[in-house]
């Protein structure tokens, strides 16, 4: 199944867009667009699919979506109902691939630059006072236009720096090995990256980041909170994903496309990351136009 391309358009001279949305249902379509995409459920209830993730959503739900992820708010079945009295109800802001480039480089805007490079994976935010939350949004819309800036920078910021939200689509599948200040990490990544189908090697690994090979292991399970093993298997299982999305290979081919050697390993695998089996992902998607 391949993502469509739609226009979010953000009208001339302004660099974000901000509306309210209220439908019948939301779009019922698998699709990216370059602007990165917040949103502030109101009002509806379904699953939530952002890059690899599946997952239910309804009223306060908080996600941003990065540029070109590919994502679907898809709405119980219920809501395309022709008698169903349900609406889908949201606030949406779309920004501006380049939004933050003249002021990015300010130190006071560091965490929301932050923010907009790991939306990559879409991130959903744990909110502690919804309702306030809604209703500093929708006050934004009576600002004048450079008002309504900071207000969006100030939420920004809210959101940049909150201690409780959780990534949404797997490195593996959005493929996100940026370059850190830490060169001798970046290294590390370059190798996972180029092996990742293949054995990964602890000692090479660690060899890559000039450590002893049980200094490293502490080392990355401390800054990933994870061990290298289950980094790997992350990785794999989010390609896997991409993989299965696409349609182009059965499931024994994806396995070993994606670094396994046993399709039963592989699926006990895939079930343990993702909670369901690839064939049941595979219908999880098939289900969307």
């Amino acid at each position: 199944m391949k993502a469509q391309a739609i226009s979010r358009t953000i009208y001339q001279n302004s660099s974000f867009r901000l509306r309210k949305y209220d439908f019948k249902n939301f779009l019922k379509v698998w699709h990216y667009h370059p602007e990165v995409e917040l949103i502030l459920i109101l009002e509806s209830t379904g699953t939530r699919f952002i890059g690899d993730s599946i997952e239910k959503f309804g009223p306060g739900d908080v996600v941003l979506i990065g540029k070109n992820l590919p994502h679907l708010w898809l709405n119980d079945d219920i809501y395309f109902d022709e008698e169903s009295t349900l609406r889908a109800r949201c606030h949406g802001f779309h920004f501006h691939e380049h939004f933050l480039d003249n002021i990015s480089n300010i130190p006071e805007m560091q965490f929301v630059r932050k923010l907009f490079e790991e939306a990559n994976r879409g991130i959903k935010f744990n909110i502690d006072d919804t309702d306030l939350f809604i209703e500093n949004v929708e006050t934004i819309y009576a600002e004048s236009e450079g008002s309504k800036l900071i207000k969006v920078l100030e939420m920004l910021l809210k959101l940049a720096t909150t201690k409780y939200f959780e990534y949404l689509a797997s490195p593996g599948f959005v493929t996100s090995f940026e370059r850190k200040k830490d060169d001798k990490i970046f290294r590390v990544y370059e190798y996972i990256r180029s092996n990742f189908r293949d054995q990964i090697s602890l000692d090479k690994a660690a060899e890559l980041a000039n450590m002893e090979s049980s200094s490293f292991s502490r080392y990355f399970k401390r800054v990933h909170k994870k061990t290298l093993t289950r980094y790997v298997n992350e990785i794999r299982i989010g390609y896997a994903c991409k993989l299965l999305i696409q349609q182009k290979y059965n499931i024994s081919e994806v396995c070993y496309r994606s670094g396994y050697n046993n399709v039963t390993h592989f699926n006990r695998k895939f079930k343990s990351f993702k909670g369901v089996t690839p064939s049941q992902y595979i219908k999880l998607y098939t289900n969307i136009d």
